[in-house]
């Protein structure tokens, strides 16, 4: 968008029209000019301009959700972020005298025309205002009429009532300098009537309406088009009511069909249908989320599936924020270089340096395009980020165990980050398989049971699972593709009952809750059955 806007602009200029300008430094004193003392036009010019400007904003749904209306946190950023871009002095002073631009008359090309009846007020008011302080000083310094109470009290109040219209002015573009519209609707949500809603959207409307009409004028005295981006993020972890709130005040702010605001919705469908179905909000609609998002989105933008290189950017990306690695690597190479490195550093540091040469093993085998394990990645970049996250602590685990003597086999570093890649992308697929092989273990001993495969277990027992689908269907939902767990374990990283009893002691991103819970299903299938 920034691209877009940096080539429209280049291209009016070529064309031969005027550059245009900022309401900062000398350009803040014409915009108050025009804003006291001229009406801004909408001429055929104008609506034929290319060029355009993305005022950006970013809403973090989360940061607002422990407010009552989240709504109300949005219109609040918006107003306070607007405000920032162009200004307070210009913004109160459009409250006070501004205007909202209307359209010429013909084929005129006069942008400005000049507020005839507001000159006449002013220079009525200054000449009544001198006259008054002509008659007050005239009764107080010129010998003779001293005595003659009637002028003071004429000039007096002459002097006080063409005075306090201009006092007035001053302070009411004062008052909203100071007090900004981000105060104004906090103040409204914390008063006593924002319970009952009584005139309250009303007013939050008027202030919506008067940052609209501040664009238009805006437009006009910048010579370009406006266009204000609110980004709206992290909708997806907040409460259901909250979601639908902003929804509504997106609808209201888009209710205008000139509304120069273009928001962008980053969501993830599968979360925000069902909190729009669970508000209530959708009524006239059969309670169907997905018609509510197709009515409200006008550009639906689903984002495709990511290739190889993009997944291996993401874990570029994730492995870069592992500042404590890169600290580790120089330290060692520091202690190194000295020459004493091998009599000082006690067993803990060269366990330590031990643990971040396998973690950057299985970084490389991560972000290794030719090997199998990186096409098993995640499109997602927060399940990248959590991958990357626990590899360490996972790997860590594993060398003490192996210090300790608790480790039969060592595992390597490939074995276990295509472990905590397993865990992450099948947990309900992966926990079936353990707790079937945990209780195959408490039966009846079978000849060799660490060597045979997990593969082998899992569509031994995949009918009575298929059986538990409703009881266990939101933990299915977080699977990824039944085929690519098929040729994880069966093809390209065959684990045994062994390994995995090896990596159970280690496995810190798989929640064990979903294990005990199938265990408990099972028991209770099987007490169903041998019941008489």
């Amino acid at each position: 968008m920034r691209e877009e806007m940096s080539e429209r602009e280049a291209a009016e200029l070529l064309r031969g029209h005027r550059r245009p300008r900022s309401p900062h430094g000398w350009g803040l004193l014409e915009a108050l000019w025009l804003l006291a003392f001229y009406e801004p036009v909408l001429t055929e010019a104008h609506l034929r301009r290319k060029n355009l400007e993305f005022i950006f904003i970013r809403f973090s749904a989360w940061e607002f959700a422990g407010c009552d209306k989240l709504w109300a946190g949005l219109v609040t950023t918006l107003c306070q972020r607007v405000r920032q871009h162009f200004g307070a002095l210009p913004l109160s002073v459009f409250h006070v005298l501004g205007s909202r631009p209307r359209f010429a008359s013909g084929f005129s090309q006069r942008e400005w025309i000049l507020k005839t009846g507001t000159c006449l007020r002013l220079w009525g008011l200054l000449a009544v205002l001198a006259a008054g302080l002509a008659i007050l000083l005239t009764a107080l310094l010129v010998p003779g009429i001293k005595e003659h109470h009637a002028l003071k009290v004429v000039g007096s109040a002459i002097t006080s009532l063409s005075g306090s219209s201009l006092v007035l002015g001053a302070v009411s573009i004062l008052k909203n300098l100071l007090v900004s519209e981000k105060k104004k609707i906090e103040r409204l949500t914390n008063s006593e009537r924002f319970a009952s809603q009584l005139g309250f959207m009303s007013k939050i409307r008027s202030e919506v309406e008067v940052l609209v009409d501040f664009l238009a004028f805006m437009e006009v005295f910048e010579r370009r088009r406006l266009r204000v981006v609110l980004e709206i993020t992290g909708l997806d972890i907040c409460y259901p009511e909250k979601v639908a709130g902003v929804f509504n005040a997106m609808a209201t702010l888009l209710s205008d069909a000139n509304a120069p605001f273009i928001f962008l919705l980053a969501v993830d469908p599968s979360v925000i249908v069902p909190c729009l179905e669970q508000t209530g909000c959708l009524r006239g609609l059969a309670d169907n989320g997905y018609l509510y998002l197709n009515r409200a989105v006008t550009l639906p933008f689903s984002i495709p599936e990511s290739g190889a290189r993009s997944r291996l950017r993401s874990v570029e990306a994730a492995i870069r924020t592992r500042e404590d690695l890169m600290y580790r690597i120089i330290a060692a190479n520091v202690a190194k270089s000295s020459g004493a490195a091998a009599a000082v550093v006690p067993g803990w540091k060269e366990a330590d340096s031990q643990a971040v040469r396998w973690i950057h093993e299985a970084f490389r085998c991560l972000h290794d395009g030719s090997d199998a394990l990186s096409g098993y990645l995640p499109e997602s970049g927060a399940s990248v980020r959590r991958i990357v996250n626990t590899v360490p602590i996972t790997l860590r685990l594993l060398l003490h165990r192996v210090g300790s003597g608790a480790a039969a086999v060592v595992p390597s570093p490939r074995a276990a980050a295509a472990w905590v890649v397993l865990a992450d992308r099948w947990p309900c697929r992966l926990s079936w398989t353990l707790q079937c092989l945990e209780d195959a273990g408490q039966g009846i001993p079978t000849a060799d049971p660490d060597g045979k495969s997990l593969w082998s277990i899992f569509p031994e027992n995949v009918g009575e699972l298929s059986a538990l689908k409703q009881p266990l269907g939101n933990v299915l939902s977080l699977d990824g593709d039944p085929e690519l767990f098929q040729a994880f374990l069966a093809r390209d990283f065959p684990f045994s009952a062994g390994d995995a009893r090896e990596f159970l002691g280690v496995t810190v991103n798989l929640d064990h809750s979903i294990r005990h819970k199938m265990g408990l299903l099972r028991s209770l299938g099987r007490l169903g059955k041998a019941a008489p």
